[in-house]
């Protein structure tokens, strides 16, 4: 393996021309941008970043787009890159001031560079759960933005980037950091925090935080390069070892590295279908939910790790039955149990327990095995059927009980040996927030029962059109109707009627 070193400058130009690319094998670009905040503070600290790790090949390895924008490799040989597809995406945003693509959407990674951070590191650092998802960040910058001043401004200033918020921007010593790499000039950041000449005190010292702050584009990785001469399975599955050993990854990525690399150009066609449930309202995500899909059509069991011993054939006809399941697992959401958005689930695992329902009775169910299955699927996210306890655990006793042939009455004896009674007490519903399965089945009761929203008029849903109609899970209730409403559950609710609406 050979060693070389390139700054970071040299790594994001190599990323633009293309000269460095995205296997298949790789996941998708997921940091949130704390993260990048805290790689930028890192770099700019000189704290170790980590290796960079490369194959160099002449063979032609199917690609995935990366989650910024590059040109076409105009070179016969192609750099791919393994390990650092993260850092390099981020470096590459927020010194170019590119879009990064997430979770299928386009945007910028804004950061802002505190002038006045103090010399002494300060411990601000968030620590996350490896593979969680930022679907939340942008609502808690939200938050922060709504904040006081005094509530946050304490903590800002012991930190040297932050995320950017209205706010912060509007003061005269956090400066955009975007904005900093494009123009070596200081004068419009200068005067911007005040600074009218040389003799001011702050001249030298903003000054030369500021060349700090480009020196990042010199930062030197260590590239580690593999031989032209390994095969892509080998180069797979050093992948998955390197990652494996760091757990930087989810089991589901690890699981998509393997598969692709027996089924090549599968990628699209998983992304192709994703996209297809995503327009139908189901935004839902890859590895999680569709690899598992797969996985359980193909073995009869939700756990990744046999993932390494199927062939090509088995994960071919496990994925094209498992299509079949989540378009009827879709259909039967929408149509059967008015769930039309995964906002409405307290699990998708619901949906695969639901395919695979599906395809063991060849899609053809009776009158009473639809209802009974849409009893099920109401009470199961109700209670929180695979937030108890082991996910993976669970589901497997469910897809357990479907391949030995029996039904949906045995999934609820399943789910009332978990949860002991299945009707709603209205103490259930005391204390809960907008992430309980709860709060979503009542929603769901209430739209069921024709509720209107209390200041529009209209008859609530997820998808009213406007910033002032789109039902939020977090304004449904305003806080100054919360006491009357506890009330009127109280009144209404009893064990019979709040689960009424699973008969």
């Amino acid at each position: 393996m050979a060693k070389a070193e390139a700054t970071v400058e040299e790594l994001v130009g190599m990323i633009e021309r293309g000269e460095l690319r995205l296997p298949e094998m790789q996941r998708r670009y997921v940091w949130r941008s704390t993260r990048v905040r805290d790689l930028l503070d890192s770099l700019y600290r000189g704290y170790p970043s980590g290796a960079i790790l490369l194959w160099e090949t002449d063979e032609k390895v199917p690609l995935q787009d990366m989650a910024i924008k590059q040109s076409d490799n105009p070179y016969v040989s192609t750099r791919l890159l393994l390990d650092g597809q993260q850092r390099l995406t981020s470096l590459a945003a927020v010194i170019r001031g590119k879009l990064v693509t997430v979770g299928g959407r386009k945007k910028p990674i804004e950061l802002l560079f505190n002038l006045e951070h103090p010399d002494k590191l300060s411990l601000v650092t968030e620590v996350y759960e490896d593979g969680s998802d930022d679907e939340n960040e942008e609502e808690r910058i939200e938050d922060e933005a709504d904040s006081t001043e005094d509530e946050l401004q304490e903590r800002f200033n012991r930190m040297t980037f932050v995320v950017a918020t209205k706010k912060l921007a509007r003061l005269p010593h956090w400066v955009r950091v975007s904005d900093v790499f494009r123009t070596d000039n200081d004068a419009a950041f200068l005067n911007q925090a005040g600074v009218k000449d040389f003799n001011d005190p702050n001249y030298e010292r903003y000054s030369q935080r500021l060349g700090r702050l480009r020196a990042i584009r010199r930062y030197s990785y260590r590239m580690d390069v593999l031989e032209r001469s390994l095969s892509y399975d080998e180069v797979t599955e050093i992948f998955v070892r390197v990652n494996s050993l760091g757990a930087k990854l989810r089991s589901s990525d690890l699981a998509l590295a393997q598969i692709t690399a027996k089924w090549r150009n599968s990628l699209k066609e998983f992304q192709t279908f994703q996209q297809d449930c995503n327009r139908a309202g189901f935004a839902l995500d890859l590895g999680s939910v569709h690899l598992r899909s797969l996985v359980a059509f193909a073995t009869g069991q939700s756990r990744f790790l046999t993932v390494g011993g199927l062939s090509l054939d088995v994960l071919q006809a496990g994925w094209k039955e498992s299509r079949r399941g989540m378009e009827f697992a879709l259909n039967f959401m929408r149509s059967n149990a008015k769930i039309e958005s995964p906002a409405l689930l307290a699990s998708p695992f619901i949906l695969i327990t639901v395919a695979y329902y599906g395809h063991k009775r060849d899609y053809s169910l009776s009158p009473e095995e639809s209802e009974q299955l849409r009893r099920w699927v109401l009470l199961a996210n109700a209670k929180g059927r695979y937030s108890r306890g082991s996910s993976e655990t669970i589901l497997d006793q469910d897809l357990l009980i479907l391949r030995e042939g029996r039904g949906a009455n045995e999934l609820m004896d399943g789910l009332r040996r978990q949860v002991g009674r299945l009707d709603i007490t209205p103490e259930e519903l005391e204390g809960r927030n907008q992430r309980s399965a709860l709060f979503k089945t009542m929603f769901l009761a209430f739209r069921a029962a024709g509720a209107k929203d209390w200041r529009s008029n209209l008859a609530i849903a997820i998808n009213h059109k406007g910033a002032n109609t789109n039902f939020n899970f977090t304004t449904s209730f305003p806080k100054r109707c919360l006491r009357e409403l506890i009330l009127f559950v109280r009144r209404m609710t009893s064990p019979t009627s709040a689960s009424s609406l699973a008969r």
